[in-house]
């Protein structure tokens, strides 16, 4: 009974040292998921307001586009708050 307990013992602190691995590596992989979402969208923005030769006016219509958005987000967050 005593060597069952024993094992039992060793079995789950095993257990909840691979479950704490676990966590660790999930909490790292988010943090590094957010940053590769965070850089993909800074690209997006930079390619949004890129800048060609010829293409003042396409940038001038995607810049007002994001504004737009913008604002639109900024009333849609000023609802939910009143």
């Amino acid at each position: 009974m005593i060597l069952r307990f024993q094992t039992l013992k060793k079995e789950n602190k095993e257990l909840y040292d691979k479950v704490e691995k676990c966590e660790q590596d999930i909490s790292q992989l988010q943090a590094k998921l957010n940053q590769k979402q965070n850089d993909y969208d800074s690209l997006k923005m930079a390619k949004m307001i890129e800048i060609t030769d010829g293409d003042l006016t396409g940038a001038k219509e995607r810049l007002t586009k994001l504004i737009r958005d913008v604002n639109k987000c900024i009333a849609i967050l000023s609802d939910e708050k009143e």
